[in-house]
């Protein structure tokens, strides 16, 4: 899928951060946009913003996209709406920190919720329209916490290690079965969003120091540079993309160390991390 333009797009999350700046990076390129989040004024802020950047036509909707029946009616939405969909971008993503002893279930199923069935959704639900396209693609955003573990992020660890895997079976799956679909799975870095700030944390976790940390040291990539990323990675069909110097260089010292890294990373991150609340 080399020429986006005309071709439809469905963006999970749109309404702030990666989401946003891919909506406004594909609307500069004239594709026809399906955007989704619950945060409603988000929502409708990016839409203003793509029709000033050229998108030919926007569909908006509010979306839980831990919802399994709205997530099924969206999809036969925005299909009836277009006649057609090319791309779907599985963006909406939540964070939860704290040592897995100390997150409640409640959280975690919050977070597997979204960050998981999300994209499970996303993908069975628009998988035979985007075969019926002809010119299919979907891109599922993992994490490079997909990639390598961390203390403190058990919950979201193990939903990004499961976008991960799903996505490369799907691919495989696509090119076994001959569909005409393109997958990508995606692993950001640090990026400039809000992520940390909206996190749910344990009652042990200092929200505001953990979402500093996240703010002033490791976000270092615009969303806007990622998004132009994850849109070349599309049109040259990649398997998967990493975003940002960080996800690079952890990647390639994980294959390096081998199981290794998990030694090194609790011994830096003992120094590193705020330390934990009394309760």
């Amino acid at each position: 899928m080399k020429n986006l333009n005309g071709k439809v797009v469905v963006i999970t999350g749109a309404g702030s951060g990666i989401g946003r700046a891919l909506a406004l990076n594909l609307a500069g390129k004239g594709a026809k946009l399906a955007l989704s989040d619950v945060d409603e004024s988000g929502l409708a802020e990016t839409v203003a913003l793509a029709d000033k950047a050229g998108a030919p036509d926007v569909h908006s909707t509010r979306l839980d996209v831990a919802d399994k029946d709205a997530f099924a009616a969206y999809a036969a939405d925005v299909a009836k709406y277009f006649g057609a969909v090319n791309v779907v971008i599985n963006n909406a993503g939540v964070a939860l920190a704290g040592d897995a002893i100390d997150l409640t279930y409640d959280d975690m199923e919050w977070i597997v919720g979204i960050n998981f069935w999300g994209v499970v959704y996303g993908t069975k639900e628009f998988l035979p329209h985007l075969i019926a396209s002809g010119d299919g693609h979907i891109v599922n955003l993992s994490s490079l916490f997909g990639l390598l573990a961390m203390p403190g992020q058990s919950a979201y660890n193990a939903t990004k290690f499961a976008v991960r895997g799903f996505t490369e079976a799907v691919r495989e799956e696509m090119l076994i079965a001959g569909h005409p679909v393109g997958v990508t799975s995606v692993h950001p870095g640090g990026i400039k969003t809000a992520i940390a700030r909206n996190a749910r944390v344990s009652d042990k976790e200092d929200k505001d120091a953990t979402a500093k940390l996240f703010d002033k040291k490791l976000a270092r990539m615009t969303p806007e540079k990622a998004a132009e990323i994850i849109v070349k990675a599309i049109q040259k069909n990649q398997a998967r993309v990493l975003v940002g110097i960080d996800a690079h260089a952890l990647h390639n010292f994980q294959k390096f160390t081998g199981s290794r890294y998990e030694d090194v990373i609790a011994v830096v991150s003992k120094r590193v991390l705020p330390g934990k609340k009394v309760v």
